[in-house]
Formats: structure tokens, C-alpha cells, sequence
């Protein structure tokens, strides 16, 4: 078999494959197994004060916890339908891919001072319990990515509305400071969705993928120029655009936390950067490149 149709072929059995895996394909379980709707946490304060100096981030943490979605696991970006914790962005051990706690705790101290606590096919919902389990760890430093699938669902209808979103990630953040409160945050704008929609729809082996299934809120038909179409990705844009702005106003409201500033969702992911099994998740060079914008980030005086 020649070697473009094997890669198209290989693309549309993942495509199958991930249709039924993915939180942003259906309202089944995501890779990982995340429910899909997980129970609405109860209201939380998030702690108020001002913004920690300069110097409370100036010595690198001792250790990093990440929470989070399949980014932060890094699946599909080693093999088909697979996490790869090794690859990833945040906690991974790849020295190509260089991750955050790499960098900031070295390879020697790396194994005993990191967790990985994200689960792909996790929306906000999930986050506090993720949180918890976090805090328990008393890490010196929390990642956070989290977004993606509230907006990617089958229909724009399905999306978590902005108040839940904004509820969640509260109740997260206090759920941390209860058990680690000095602990550090690093929070990872989510994605635009509607540019990841805008660099795969000329690629046959994307659009094989996406018309299986994978986010079907932007990624839908992604030939389709019409006006409901185009009403339709705005809708999801506008979304991301909503839960990027809490990210940012809950974030500043914490002391010990970091927003990336829209860093993520301003990066472009071209081609060489999304897996080849979905184009969706960022493949190894993808996830070397958000460990990079988040240490930028974290180091930043």
C-alpha cells in the first residue's frame, strides 16, 4: 500500500476509533473514562489577595502536579488511542520533548516529585476532584489545562455553560489552597479551536477524522462555508473566548497563580505540530512547544 493512502487509512481507523474515545465527540465517556456529566460542584470562594511578588517565583518549585485534560496526558502522541505521560507538556520524562518539571526539577529528582493527575476526556467539572488529589501531594507547583472539551461537544448546544465553568474552577482553586496553600499555579489558556479548524480543513486526513466525530461543535463538516456553519464555529469561539477571560479573572484573584496571558490559545499549531492519528492533540513536537510557553511563563520575572 502506497504510503499516503496507508497514513489516510491509518487516520480514518483512528478516526472510528476516536469518534467514541474522545469527551468532545458524544456525550460517552471520553478516553480515560471521564463521565460526561459529572456531578455540579457546590459554589466555592476563591481566596482574594494581591499579586504575589516577583520573588515568590523566582526559586524553582520542588515539585509539579498536573490536573487537567488529554493534552496534559499527551494522548495520541506517541501511538493510536493511547496516552503517553512520557511525552507530556507538563510532568513527562522525554528529554525531546523537555517537559516543565524537566526543566524545572531536573531528571534526577523527577520520578519521585512529579504526578501527572490529569484524564483525557475531562471537562471543568472534573477539576476539583483533580485538584484534591493534587493538594494531597503538597506539590510546590500546579499545572492547569482544562477547556478544551467543555467546548468541544457534538453540538455547540452541549457546551458547559460560562457560570458552571466559572464555578468549577473556583471550587478547584479553593480545593488547593485548603490542603497546599502555598502552593504555586501555572493555568494554560485553552486552545482556538476555531484556527485548529482553520489548519486542518485542506488536509484530507483531518477532514476523514473530524467528519467521524471529533469535535463536532467546530470541527463538523470543515468544508462547509455556509452561514449556519460559520454561526456555528463563532458560537464555539465565543465560548473559548468567554472561559479564557475565567480563567484569567479567577487566576488573578490567587496570589500564588499564573495565567499564561492567552499564550496557548495564541499559539499556532500548524500540521507538524497535531497528531497524525486525529489532528486534534498536539503530537510530541506539539507538546514540546507548550512545555516551552509555560516555562516562559513560570520563570518569567
Amino acid at each position: 500500500m502506497p504510503h499516503g493512502r496507508r497514513r489516510i487509512r491509518t487516520a480514518v481507523v483512528g478516526a472510528l476509533l476516536t469518534a467514541a474515545a474522545l469527551a468532545g465527540c458524544a456525550g460517552s465517556p471520553g478516553p480515560g473514562g471521564e463521565a460526561a456529566a459529572p456531578a455540579r460542584p457546590k459554589p466555592a470562594a476563591t481566596p482574594t489577595s494581591a499579586p504575589a511578588p516577583a520573588s515568590a517565583w523566582a526559586v524553582p518549585p520542588a515539585s509539579v502536579a498536573a490536573v487537567g485534560d488529554s493534552v496534559t496526558r499527551a494522548f495520541d502522541a506517541c501511538a493510536l488511542l493511547a496516552d503517553c505521560p512520557e511525552a507530556s507538556w507538563a510532568t513527562g520524562t522525554d528529554p525531546a520533548v523537555n517537559s516543565l518539571a524537566l526543566r524545572l526539577l531536573g531528571p534526577g529528582k523527577l520520578a519521585g516529585n512529579s504526578w501527572n493527575l490529569a484524564q483525557s476526556g475531562a471537562r471543568v467539572a472534573a477539576l476539583p476532584a483533580q485538584m484534591a488529589r493534587a493538594a494531597a501531594e503538597r506539590p510546590g507547583l500546579v499545572t492547569v489545562m482544562i477547556g478544551a472539551n467543555d467546548a468541544c461537544r457534538p453540538t455547540p448546544a452541549g457546551m458547559t455553560p460560562v457560570a458552571d465553568f466559572r464555578r468549577s474552577f473556583e471550587t478547584a482553586l479553593a480545593r488547593l489552597r485548603k490542603d497546599a496553600p502555598k502552593a504555586r499555579v501555572y493555568v494554560a489558556s485553552v486552545p482556538d479551536l476555531r484556527r485548529l479548524w482553520d489548519t486542518g480543513r485542506a488536509e484530507p486526513p483531518a477532514r476523514r477524522v473530524w467528519e467521524l466525530g471529533v469535535c463536532g461543535s467546530m470541527l463538523a463538516d470543515p468544508e462547509d462555508l455556509g452561514a449556519a456553519a460559520e454561526e456555528r464555529r463563532a458560537s464555539v469561539a465565543g465560548r473559548v473566548a468567554a472561559y479564557n477571560r475565567v480563567l484569567g479573572e479567577v487566576c488573578a484573584r490567587d496570589a500564588l497563580c499564573r495565567y499564561d496571558g492567552g499564550a496557548v490559545f495564541g499559539f499556532r499549531f500548524d500540521a507538524s505540530l497535531l497528531s497524525a492519528w486525529d489532528w486534534f492533540h498536539p503530537s510530541r513536537e506539539g507538546q514540546a512547544r507548550l512545555a516551552e510557553l509555560a516555562y516562559r511563563r513560570i520563570t518569567a520575572e
